[in-house]
């Protein structure tokens, strides 16, 4: 540090502000400082700074999920690229942890009790989920992407799930759909569970009754088996507003076996505007959550409690990306 502030012509303290990322530095001093670092080759040696800072410069983030479902959904990568995304400014490391296992919940539980972490982020958490509790017990920052089953978090970012299905419905109304069904989430995820009360608040406020509801697990697959179900029970369904993209996607796969024209026999809206939507066949009618500024707001937030803020909860706004599945309501 001190040959660092010796070529830069700057005080120790101005070379260790801008090696640490701290703001209120001169523009000229900064530039000085990195062509030093540049030259030198100067490393921050990690252990001596966590000694010296009392901070471990990670942070986790922690999935209820199990490896090849996480890894398979694009919602969760387009999360880490938004987490990934805000942390390249700062000095700090992300650790991703898959916690679905009791195995890795008991990492977890480690990392957090040795401080080995600086604060957590939280992901998919179920209702009886002892992510949950360990969030509870720990006494570092912990941050929540997407609301509990139970409880309120003093820090969250979410989407706003319950008006994102509503617009949808409201769309498939005005485009004379009447026999309107829906396919579920997890029961045991609270965005789940807000998407299906959007679905039917909205009917309600229309006067109409659902056609039917059948979960679907959040996978394609889930999708396509709970649209057949649909059809089965209710042949006569002429719009169909499913909870994510992927079992959006299945649905469409069982409406064309069964010869159903998408949209002319039945509309299709899903949730998430992920870039699998945009490639459907047809291109699928969604709405557009913003998943990778999820990711970014929960990393900044999470950054912000670190420093020692108090950031408020953030619910990110939502809205409808029309397409071909459901296409623009004419006159």
């Amino acid at each position: 540090m001190d040959e660092v502030a010796a070529r830069a012509g700057v005080s120790r303290t101005a070379a260790s502000r801008v090696i640490n990322n701290v703001p209120h530095v001169s523009a000229a001093k900064r530039a000085a400082v990195e062509r030093a670092v540049r030259e030198l080759g100067y490393v921050p040696n990690p252990t001596a700074r966590a000694l010296a800072t009392r901070r471990a410069g990670s942070v986790v983030l922690a999935v209820s999920s199990e490896e090849p479902g996480l890894f398979a959904d694009p919602f969760f990568a387009e999360v880490t690229v938004g987490v990934s995304s805000f942390l390249d400014r700062t000095d700090l490391e992300l650790v991703l942890l898959l916690a679905d296992t009791p195995r890795g919940k008991e990492r977890l539980r480690r990392i957090l009790s040795s401080h080995r972490t600086d604060g957590l982020m939280l992901m998919a958490v179920r209702g009886d989920d002892p992510l949950g509790r360990l969030a509870e017990e720990t006494d570092l920052p912990v941050v929540f992407g997407g609301l509990p089953m139970t409880g309120t978090p003093r820090w969250y970012v979410d989407a706003d799930n319950r008006g994102g299905a509503r617009l949808a419905v409201e769309h498939l109304v005005r485009d004379g759909r009447r026999n309107l069904a829906m396919i579920t989430g997890q029961v045991d995820l609270q965005a789940a569970v807000a998407r299906e009360q959007g679905f039917r608040e909205a009917l309600l406020l229309t006067g109409l009754t659902p056609a039917g509801v059948a979960p679907g697990g959040f996978t394609q697959a889930g999708g396509e088996a709970a649209m057949e179900r649909l059809l089965a029970d209710r042949p006569d369904i002429d719009g169909v507003f499913a909870a994510n993209d992927d079992m959006a996607l299945g649905a469409l796969r069982a409406l064309r076996r069964h010869g159903r024209r998408v949209p002319e026999d039945v509309a299709v809206v899903g949730f998430d505007d992920l870039a699998s939507a945009l490639y459907a066949d047809p291109p699928l009618t969604t709405v557009h959550q913003p998943v990778r500024a999820l990711g970014l707001e929960l990393a900044r937030m999470l950054a912000a409690v670190i420093e020692g803020q108090d950031p408020s909860p953030l619910v990110l706004p939502t809205r409808l990306t029309v397409r071909e599945s459901a296409p623009p309501v004419s006159g």
